[in-house]
């Protein structure tokens, strides 16, 4: 499967065999599902369970989470979430300094095939620290990551794999513009087919530039919308108390909100109406798209800056753009296409993609191609690394005069937009001892000072060596090329430190057979004749013991571990409990309706039907009085208790419904059987090859048997089942 994870909304794709790839409907058949989770009491819900509580009591409901994933508690980030949401009490987390809610209710401990492969999607802009709580989050979901892959470059991939045919060796660059509910992306894409030595030649997408605003979309325009609204209603005097300092008011104002920017998009003015906002006082007020447009002009002068940020990345002009694609459900406020399409300069922006869909697809895709289990038609990927990379260290260095001084070195790793998956060394040669070095961040000015705020920290891992003086005294014969580090920036774009080792070139005679010498001739042997012999290099590769401290999120405690799994088990409790009370309420409601059924009035006597109606009744009141607090095990134990009750009357229709097929069949055999037996008298005796015995042992059969029939007819008085069921049973 494909998980689509935006900052405000999920989607799910699926791949089968035997099925198309998919968009997977949730429990309320809708093709999208709120990043919302709900922790009330003893109870946890997700999607739009959540946000239906989110109205009522919006501080047991967490949401817009991606925007706080792997920050630490001094992130600006956090900050806005904060006042964004001021229901919620954030805290540090003292080892792993990321922050965690604290929980106004404790938490007190007491369809489907499982689908365990998945490509998650991410933002571009996910630093590795973001990126390694992702993969946290699906280890402890239990999900084996096929692949992070960057939510821009799947929209790329889902675009190029259904324009296949279009795509030839001449390079064609496309801009996708892509506004979601929480910021925005611009990606400068190149589709042109490429020949690999394996396979052939295959079409290939290559990311060139990529532009960001981690805090631009429809998020802050549905914020601005709402504190407009608690604007109007405090103008309108109908309380006095503020509007603004009411949780549950200021909750309602948000959802309406988020309806009246879409309406909005298609319609120049709206009424914007709420029931019972706030102490029964109903909320009625006109908004137009103009006074929508001016609360957020801020926001639309921000638009185009994610496009030059990708056209300086890509290092092009708009010339060379063949095309602009929107995607994401924030460009369908009409403002944000008419600045776009002043600043790219073009005649009209292209809307030939699914704007909501397109990432879950193209992951998908990709799902299946990195799956064993399908065969697609191979689409190759190069994503690019936004964030440059880089290698730090000190050596000490002797001057002219003899004066030692420590020189800083850096050596770029990954620079800015360098395509991965790819793999790099780095030697560190004059290094004869231990030693450390850092892993960090490159040149990131082309962030602003906010961005760089809310980057967080630039040193990513220190680095400690040991066994390297070690490795050097074992092999001080031979000729060192240095100490190699090997790094991998995977698909998913985590950097991995592989290995360190070191590569030493010994050198030795010859390995051919020597010739028999006496001990005369051993004795004239020169020490140029031994020079002068071949000699060949033999490389010897050590592993170096690798320290890593990584400036990362931690991974989770085993108390969370605990926590989460006692919060998962009691989901599947609920479950389960919901399950079985669903079924013991249908079948007292489905089996007090028989009872007025004329086939199962005729299979019961009057005593068997009062010991059942009586039983159905005193369950139905246990329910409306205890059943809605019992546990599982007692309702199933009720259930049991029914069904044994009704066992006998339910066979009893059944058989009732078979008996007629059963009949005519009987009833056919019969007949045949009558003509046989005329036919047979009619041969002449000296012909017969059938007995006396047999024939009159076939008469009395049909006989009984017609006599049977008539005592069997659904029709007789012996059917009722006062009458001796077992012997109808046993005939």
């Amino acid at each position: 499967m494909s998980v689509d994870l935006g900052s405000e909304w999920m989607k799910i794709a699926l791949v089968k065999p035997g099925v198309p790839m998919e968009i997977v409907l949730n429990k309320e058949s809708r093709r999208k599902t709120p990043v919302a989770v709900c922790l009330k009491e003893n109870e946890r819900l997700f999607g739009d369970s959540a946000l239906g509580v989110a109205v009522k009591n919006p501080k047991v409901v967490y949401r817009f989470l991606q925007s706080i994933l792997g920050k630490t508690a001094d992130n600006p980030q956090v900050a806005q979430y904060q006042k964004h949401f001021p229901e919620h009490q954030l805290q540090r987390d003292e080892k792993r300094g990321t922050v965690f809610f604290k929980f106004s209710d404790t938490l007190q401990r007491n369809f489907w095939q499982p689908i365990k492969d998945a490509v998650i999607t991410v933002p571009a802009y996910f630093n590795q620290a973001e990126r390694r709580a992702v993969l946290q989050a699906a280890h402890i979901a239990g999900l084996k990551v096929l692949q992070l892959i960057n939510d821009n470059t799947a929209v790329a991939l889902n675009y190029g794999v259904f324009r296949r045919k279009d795509i030839n060796s001449t390079a064609q660059n496309i801009l996708f513009y892509d506004m979601g509910s929480g910021s925005t992306t611009a990606t400068i894409v190149t589709y042109q087919t490429v020949k690999t030595k394996e396979s052939g030649t295959h079409p290939q997408l290559q990311i060139r530039g990529v532009g960001f605003d981690r805090t631009l979309g429809g998020f802050e325009m549905e914020l601005r919308l709402r504190d407009h609204l608690a604007k109007l209603f405090n103008e309108q005097k109908k309380s006095k108390k503020d509007v603004r300092e009411n949780l549950r008011a200021m909750a309602k104002l948000l959802k309406e909100a988020q309806r009246l920017k879409t309406v909005l998009s298609a319609n120049a003015e709206h009424m914007a109406q709420i029931e019972g906002l706030m102490d029964d006082i109903d909320f009625k007020a006109k908004v137009t798209r103009s006074e929508f447009e001016a609360l957020c002009e801020d926001l639309f002068d921000r638009v185009p800056g994610p496009v030059k940020e990708a056209l300086a990345a890509a290092e092009m002009s708009m010339d060379e753009i063949e095309q602009v694609i929107l995607v994401g459900g924030s460009t369908r406020v009409p403002k944000v296409q008419d600045v776009l399409l002043k600043a790219v300069g073009k005649e009209e922006l292209s809307k030939n993609i699914n704007a909501d869909e397109a990432a879950t697809m193209g992951a998908v895709y990709q799902a299946a191609a990195l799956s064993k289990a399908f065969k697609v038609k191979p689409f190759l990927v190069r994503d690019a690394a936004v964030f440059p990379i880089q290698v730090e260290f000190s050596r000490e260095t002797e001057e002219e005069d003899g004066i030692k001084t420590m020189k800083h070195n850096k050596r770029i790793l990954f620079q800015r937009m360098a395509p991965y998956p790819q793999r790099k060394v780095i030697t560190f040669n004059r290094y004869m001892d231990d030693f450390v070095f850092y892993i960090n961040y490159g040149d990131l000015s082309f962030l602003n000072e906010q961005d760089l705020k809310v980057f967080g920290s630039q040193n990513l891992t220190m680095v400690k060596l040991s066994g390297v003086g070690s490795s050097f005294k074992k092999h001080s014969d031979a000729e060192s090329k240095g100490i190699k580090a090997h790094f991998n920036m995977d698909e998913s774009g985590v950097l991995i430190l592989d290995r360190v080792s070191n590569l030493v070139l010994d050198f030795k005679t010859d390995a051919e057979k020597p010739e028999e010498k006496s001990d005369a001739e051993k004795a004239e042997e020169t020490e140029a004749d031994k020079k002068s012999k071949p000699q060949k290099k033999s490389k010897i590769s050590e592993d170096i013991t690798v320290e890593l401290e990584v400036n990362d999120v931690l991974d989770p405690s085993t108390e969370d571990m605990e926590v989460l799994q006692d919060l998962t088990d009691r989901d599947l409790e609920k479950q389960e409990r919901e399950k079985t009370l669903n079924s013991l309420e249908a079948f007292i409601f489905e089996t007090q309706d028989k009872m007025y059924q004329d086939e199962y009035l005729a299979v019961v006597t009057e005593e068997e039907k009062e010991q059942i109606t009586g039983k159905l009744s005193e369950a139905s009141n246990w329910m409306d009085e205890e059943g809605y607090t019992a546990g599982t095990k007692e309702l199933k134990e009720k259930l049991s208790e029914l069904k044994k009750l009704c066992k006998a009357m339910f066979f009893r229709v059944e058989e009732r419904k078979k008996w007629p097929d059963r009949l005519a069949a009987l009833d056919s055999m019969l007949n045949h059987s009558s003509i046989f037996l005329k036919s047979v008298r009619l041969i002449p005796e000296g012909d017969q090859i059938f007995t006396e015995v047999e024939l009159k042992t076939l008469e009395r059969v049909i006989n009984e048997t017609m006599v049977c029939i008539t005592f069997l007819s659904p029709h007789s008085y012996f059917f009722h089942p006062s009458s001796s069921w077992r012997r109808m049973g046993s005939v």
